[in-house]
């Protein structure tokens, strides 16, 4: 079953108040503050799209607060694609889907990014897999959507600010709905 842009809504109505694990913001906050920094780096339509959406995983497959502390990882990355696959392109749904491997990477190619990220962060990385080896590395920076990965991730480490003003749920659906528009499947 494919998600709508109202199946969306509801989703943040009813669930985006849960913690976003370990982290001062909730799901919803999470999720506007990535979109938001998308749209600030001038991203396009469908990378805002996928920035706002990489985490709607955590949202479809629940697993209560901070599952990463109890061992869990929950597999969000993957969790979303069967339901948004008719509906948004591959610009959308690939960038989630590498957003944890682009973690991986990241700590891989850059000394520095490991010492940023949160300590749920951290003990999620254990869980998905560790770091990169540098021959992970590269046939990950080799894929399509590799580049777009990268930003939704970075995003998604800076998307963590208490009481951060952003733009409402309402614009980031509708860059969603834009997106969807224009999207005519294969």
């Amino acid at each position: 079953m494919a998600l709508n842009l109202d199946d969306i809504r509801v989703l943040f109505e009813r669930h985006g108040n849960l913690a976003y694990s370990g982290e001062p913001v909730t799901q919803l906050e999470h999720a506007l503050q990535s979109g938001a920094l998308a749209e600030q780096e001038g991203a396009s339509d469908e990378l805002v799209a996928a920035a706002f959406l990489h985490d709607l995983g955590h949202l479809l497959n629940r697993q209560g607060d901070t599952p990463s502390a109890r061992g869990v990882d929950d597999l969000h990355q993957y969790f979303a694609l069967p339901f948004l696959r008719a509906v948004l392109p591959e610009a959308v749904l690939e960038p989630i889907r590498l957003h944890v491997d682009a973690k991986r990477c990241l700590c891989a190619i850059d000394h520095s990014y490991f010492n940023c990220l949160s300590v749920d962060s951290v003990r999620s990385l254990e869980l998905q897999g560790g770091v990169f080896s540098p021959e992970e590395a590269q046939a990950f920076l080799s894929k399509p959507y590799a580049p777009d990965a990268l930003r939704v991730r970075k995003w998604d480490d800076r998307a963590k600010v208490k009481s951060r003003k952003t733009p409402d749920i309402e614009h980031f659906l509708g860059v969603v709905e834009r997106v969807m528009e224009r999207y005519v499947p294969a």
